[in-house]
């Protein structure tokens, strides 16, 4: 269990905390608003995208193989990171990482379904698995101000050496994993990777080279083109890494949607605020991250809370209230301007805690519950893929609405962006209230 909290842990907080970081980044590398929409979704992109094959692979090599093997490659990608001297390298080693934490992710997952065989003491096993990573999103901001205002945004980075090494030792006490037949589809890795490739580029460079220009309208094609082709793939390989049964379950494919778009609101969430903190109001990178505390306390007591609620009123109460305060959330970061007085900003925010916190620990109990034992790992990867992917497009979509004339900081876009997520969650919540069963 602790192997794999802290492997969940570190993986999410290089998410948040390098958020507060890129500010400094920026001037440290000399980037502009694209530059750093990449050292983000460099990530999370190929995190979302690995993760597809990572669940087979959790599955097939056995789930502590394959969480050594993660563990080991994020934290030498983390190196990577802190020594590159230039925003191209920084983005290839972001690639890295993202692919490492792509194989720690469901791999956590599976081990915590192999130690907890009763469904009771497993949703309350997975019910801090999430606390961990629910609170490390939430703390990364105030570590990440930190490291950066003290020892430079490189020691984000460095931070993850030494705990991949305690985690690797951890793994030698460690029980040996099962290994079940699980097979890798490689035509459809390839075509999902060049999918979200594309389309996140379409995203992150339509606000900055125009929706019209050339090298977006291709990518744009490439996304979509891949798309298909990754439908047909999946369609005909006898063991396709998206299982069409799996995604026939009603209460998977809710998952699945919500997960996306609970992500969508809390990464955009975090990257607007970041940079709202210290491009708007002019904010210290510690006094930005410290604007995160009370956010992280709430996240916590939510998180603790959520397991017992779903035990008490159900899973599907529990999981479209957490939709409906994200969608609060985003309603009431709208009135935010450049002097909103600062208490007022942390009351705002506290919807935005509260939302993923409430929704997520009986969301990822319900989809563990949904399938077989044998396609735990499949199914986690599934889930993180598509959660994954709402947060990197969030990103995307974000950074090229807050980049106005001049590099500066967009109210108007901000506030786009934010009715854009706010339509979306209230899809999904729909969708959870009419197909969710009721227990």
């Amino acid at each position: 269990m602790l192997a794999s909290l802290l492997g969940f842990t570190v993986i999410t907080i290089d998410v948040s905390a390098v958020n507060i970081a890129l500010p400094t980044i920026r001037d440290s590398l000399s980037s502009d608003m694209s530059g750093l929409q990449w050292v983000v979704d460099a990530y999370t992109l190929m995190f979302a995208a690995w993760m597809l094959s990572a669940g087979a692979l959790a599955d097939r090599t056995g789930a502590r193989r394959a969480y050594a093997w993660g563990v080991a490659l994020f934290t030498l990608a983390s190196l990577g990171c802190a020594l590159a001297p230039g925003i191209g390298v920084l983005v290839g080693a972001r690639v890295a990482q993202g692919a490492a934490a792509a194989v720690v992710m469901p791999a956590s997952l599976a081990l915590i379904r192999q130690a907890y065989p009763d469904p009771r003491a497993r949703a309350r096993a997975i019910a801090l698995w999430t606390v961990g990573g629910s609170v490390a999103m939430a703390a990364g901001p105030v570590l990440g101000g930190l490291l950066t205002d003290l020892a430079g945004w490189r020691a984000v980075f460095l931070l993850n050496l030494p705990v991949g090494a305690v985690i690797l030792a951890l793994l030698i006490r460690v029980p040996r994993s099962p290994r079940r037949p699980a097979a890798l589809d490689g035509g459809g890795q390839l075509t999902a990777v060049l999918a979200l490739a594309g389309l996140a580029f379409a995203v992150i460079e339509g606000g900055h080279l125009g929706w019209t220009s050339g090298p977006v309208l291709a990518a744009a094609a490439l996304a979509l083109a891949s798309a298909c082709a990754f439908c047909v793939v999946e369609a005909r390989h006898r063991h396709p890494m998206v299982p069409p049964a799996m995604l026939r379950d009603r209460s998977v494919a809710v998952a699945l949607a919500v997960g996306f778009a609970v992500n969508a609101a809390f990464y955009g969430g975090v990257f607007l605020l970041g940079l709202y903190y210290q491009q708007l109001r002019g904010m210290s990178a510690i006094a930005a991250g410290l604007m995160f505390v009370p956010m992280s306390a709430v996240v916590t007591a939510t998180n603790l809370v959520s397991p017992r609620l779903s035990e008490r009123i159900g899973r599907r109460p529990v999981i479209v209230t957490g939709q409906l305060v994200f969608i609060s959330a985003m309603l009431a970061m709208l009135p935010l301007a450049a002097h909103t007085p600062v208490w007022l900003v942390l009351v705002l925010l506290l919807p935005l805690s509260i939302g993923g916190a409430l929704a997520v620990p009986a969301l990822t109990a319900l989809l563990m519950d949904a399938v077989p034992p044998e396609r735990a790992g499949t199914a986690s990867g599934l889930l993180n893929s598509l959660r994954q992917t709402g947060g990197a497009l969030a990103v995307a979509l974000f950074g090229g609405l807050l980049s106005g004339p001049g590099g500066d900081f967009s109210l108007p876009g901000m506030r786009i962006g934010l009715l854009t997520v706010a339509v979306l969650l209230v899809a999904t919540a729909a969708l959870a209230r009419l197909l969710l069963p009721r227990g």
